[in-house]
């Protein structure tokens, strides 16, 4: 999995598929200068196509699942994909409405499941250095 990736910058496509957006501002708080992931040389975009690693937060709905699937289809080898938050990895609080499917893994395969409710930017700016070959500390 880490061989395709890039070596020296990550870049992030971030999809909401639904939920309180606790998890969305934890994802944006790891991209202040606080846990600064723009140092290991990753980046969001605007587009799935540029994207190398998926970060999906919330529960899938129903109506969001079709778009996540299209997502992920449109995106280039390797298609690593980041459940962030509770509701990404099982559904959360939300498994039992009507219109929630459940994490994201029952659309698309999932590569790392990153639980908490909110997740910790901590623990996303601990996962991505090592998919990068670079720890916290900046040491090879």
């Amino acid at each position: 999995m880490i061989s395709g990736v890039r070596r020296r910058s990550l870049w992030l496509y971030h999809f909401n598929s639904g939920g309180c957006n606790g998890c969305d501002i934890e994802f944006v708080a790891s991209l202040t200068p606080r846990y600064d992931l723009e140092r290991l040389g990753v980046q969001l975009v605007p587009s799935p196509r540029h994207a190398d690693v998926l970060v999906v937060t919330g529960p899938v709905t129903a109506l969001s699942a079709s778009s996540l699937k299209t997502v992920y289809d449109q995106r280039p080898e390797p298609k690593i994909v980041i459940a962030l938050g509770t509701c990404a990895c099982t559904g959360g609080i939300f498994s039992s409405c009507y219109n929630v499917i459940g994490g994201a893994d029952k659309v698309v395969p999932v590569d790392v499941k990153i639980p908490g409710c909110p997740a910790n930017p901590g623990t996303l700016l601990s996962y991505l250095s090592r998919l990068r070959g670079v720890s916290t500390s900046g040491k090879r």
